[in-house]
């Protein structure tokens, strides 16, 4: 992963966070994306220099903004001239019943969770080199009570990236899985996100001989 452009959306915090610490060590160039903790986005940056990055860069992202998309990919390529790999990480949830959501939180699930992250990757695809990590879930294998709109997501991230991977041969491409993890999303339950992080890694490095298209479960590596 030496000298490696890639960004992580979703940085400041959980499992993007932990990612980026995994390809810092290995010495990747790092773009790291936050929406709206400007200071987790910042300590990662700090942490991930700590670690090895050789360059780093910060930008804010908003998946539910084009504009805001466009510009932190133009500012990606005018510092780094391409990018390896892209890990769309950044998510939202909601954990209540469907009818106690209201239309706000459905909306921004959605147009986060799986909207922003196809127009990320068609926005990212021209400058993408080498591979296309898509976060998606346990939860985008089985529906969950509480979780409609998000379960409804992530299965269409897992559908995204299985299409992607037969349209486009020069790439792979990728949906990492994980359970419940020990992140701001789960209140803080369920598996360290070191874990999940080092499944992204190993994904990157080609270990699991997967092909591209393929679900890589967190769970088959780390019981």
């Amino acid at each position: 992963m030496k000298e490696s452009v890639v960004l992580i959306t979703g940085a400041s915090n959980g499992i993007g966070r932990e990612t980026a610490f995994a390809f810092a060590a290995e010495k990747a160039k790092l773009v790291l994306t936050y929406c709206h903790d400007r200071a987790g986005g910042q300590k990662t940056e700090n942490r991930c220099r700590e670690l090895g990055a050789p360059e780093t860069l910060l930008l804010r992202l908003d998946l539910k903004d084009n504009r805001s998309m466009l510009r932190a990919v133009d500012s990606l390529v005018r510092k780094f001239g391409r990018l390896d790999i892209l890990i769309n990480n950044a998510a939202v949830s909601v954990w209540k019943p469907l009818q106690e959501q209201n239309l706000a939180e459905i909306e921004n699930q959605i147009r986060t969770d799986i909207e922003g992250l196809i127009k990320m990757t068609w926005i990212c695809l021209p400058h993408v080199q080498d591979m296309i990590i898509n976060i998606a879930s346990g939860a985008g294998q089985t529906g969950f009570a509480d979780l409609a709109p998000y379960c409804a997501a992530k299965f269409g991230v897992r559908g995204f990236t299985q299409a992607l991977a037969k349209e486009i041969s020069r790439l792979k491409v990728y949906a990492v899985n994980p359970d419940m993890t020990k992140t701001r999303m789960s209140g803080f339950q369920g598996r360290p996100p070191e874990e999940v992080a080092r499944v992204v890694l190993h994904t990157a490095k080609g270990r699991y001989r997967k092909k591209s298209g393929s679900d890589i479960n967190v769970w088959d590596y780390y019981p």
